[in-house]
């Protein structure tokens, strides 16, 4: 990853140009022609407006921003303070996440269900584990992860801890997303999800220290150094004062709660209060904002999972921030679309499983003897089955898999078995497994009227 080109200095741009600041302003806008917050990185590579320089077209940008930057609590690197500004695209973001990520959802989505919404929750926990350890470097594949949470094994290797423990350190952020947030919550946030990954376990849970030394965010391909945090001294200080912005917002203006979890997730980063794992800590963090402020459908998303796809693009985000005078717009409009994107995924997703779920139960219709005789469970289960013939599901599995009690889960499975015929039961040691036959179809048209 290339760290972008610093902008030139708007200033001096302006008094070598020759025009003055009134010019600059009733000629040029914060953004694009297209509305656009550029960075220089890119806007220099574009066509300016009629009698400007590219360089005075920044210039004249940067002096509007300025005149509508919204100061932070915070300060970075030489004591500089931290920006946004609120763009009307970021306004009109906001906007549609109060109405789809917040408030009522239709019933009919499948997490408003009792009986599937902890089920729902708990593969969102596990997307977002794999995808933000495969981030971080964890190589194991979704598929052997999913066992491995599902079926509450021991993690084999370093890649397989590092996803088991960002799947508990998930449920450790709904355990207390009702509570304030306080150092001592982001230090046991950060220990389990470093337990067993760090070279020097002591430093699990525990924020670096003025001994703690080369600590930097480096390009893997170039070893090139992107970010180089601010000093350890004062960092417990400024660790308190992210978890008071947490808590009660800027001092003396309302933001936006959506832009609070945003900035909470850059400043973790932007402070890396950790000799490792500060990535997933500030993914995690931002999670336990949006949740913490009601955003429920937070907690069936993956941001991870769509940041994956284009790692480089979340990279720029933070050092467009950094190499533009601690602009945090950039990293805002990134977070913004990612959000967006993983709540649009969401939809499709369950409307998928609902389809699927509608057609098994399509299947079951003018079985008398089954009508209201299945629960939610095992409709999507029995959609499962349909086409993974000779797959074995084990009751620790199946328990896993929907948050339930072990009795539960056996209830479920033996009525399968034992009174629909619908499941194969094999003894496997002291406990059973349930296997779905070929001819499961055929199994549910024999017991229509």
């Amino acid at each position: 990853m290339k760290i972008p080109v610093k902008p030139p200095d708007y200033q001096e741009v302006i008094q070598k140009s020759g025009k003055n600041y009134t010019q600059y302003l009733e000629n040029i806008g914060p953004t694009d022609t297209k509305g656009r917050y550029l960075h220089w990185d890119r806007l220099r590579h574009l066509t300016p407006p009629e009698g400007f320089t590219s360089e005075q077209w920044w210039a004249g940008m940067k002096l509007n921003r300025i005149f509508n930057f919204k100061d932070l609590d915070f300060k970075c690197k030489n004591d500089s303070k931290c920006v946004f500004y609120l763009t009307d695209e970021i306004q009109e973001q906001l906007h549609w996440l109060d109405k789809n990520a917040a408030g009522t959802i239709t019933s009919s989505m499948p997490v408003t269900n009792t009986s599937m919404r902890k089920a729902y929750m708990i593969k969102s926990l596990i997307r977002e584990a794999i995808s933000s350890s495969q981030m971080e470097g964890a190589t194991t594949t979704r598929k052997v992860a999913k066992d491995m949470i599902r079926q509450g094994r021991t993690p084999k290797d370093k890649s397989e801890q590092m996803i088991f423990n960002n799947y508990h350190a998930m449920q450790f952020i709904i355990e207390f997303k009702n509570e304030e947030l306080t150092p001592g919550i982001i230090l046991e946030l950060h220990k389990i999800l470093t337990e067993k990954t760090l070279d020097n376990e002591n430093k699990a849970g525990v924020f670096r220290i003025e001994e703690d030394k080369d600590i930097h965010v480096v390009d893997e391909t170039t070893v090139k150094i992107l970010h180089t945090p601010p000093d350890a001294k004062g960092l417990e200080a400024r660790m308190q004062k992210v978890c008071d912005f947490a808590n009660n917002g800027q001092s003396g203006n309302f933001i936006h709660p959506v832009l609070k979890a945003i900035i909470l997730h850059f400043m973790l980063a932007y402070e890396h209060p950790f000799v490792d794992g500060n990535g997933r800590t500030a993914r995690a963090l931002f999670y336990w904002a949006m949740i913490n402020e009601g955003y429920w459908l937070a907690e069936f998303i993956s941001i991870s999972q769509v940041i994956k796809r284009a790692p480089v693009k979340y990279g720029k985000a933070f050092l467009y921030t950094e190499t533009d005078d601690n602009d945090l717009t950039y990293f805002i409009l990134y977070q913004l679309e990612i959000i967006k994107k993983a709540i649009s995924e969401l939809h499709e997703y369950l409307s998928e499983k609902m389809e699927g779920i509608k057609s098994a139960q399509d299947l079951l219709y003018g079985a008398k003897k089954l009508r209201n005789k299945l629960n939610i469970r095992q409709v999507s289960l029995l959609k499962h089955a349909l086409s993974h013939p000779n797959f074995i599901y084990s009751i620790n599995e199946y328990q896993n898999s929907y948050g339930i009690a072990y009795e539960t889960a056996r209830k479920d499975l033996m009525q399968m078995s034992d009174v629909f015929s619908f499941l194969k039961k094999l003894k496997d040691g002291r406990t059973f497994v349930f296997i779905s036959p070929s001819d499961l179809k055929e199994r549910i048209e024999s017991q229509k009227e």
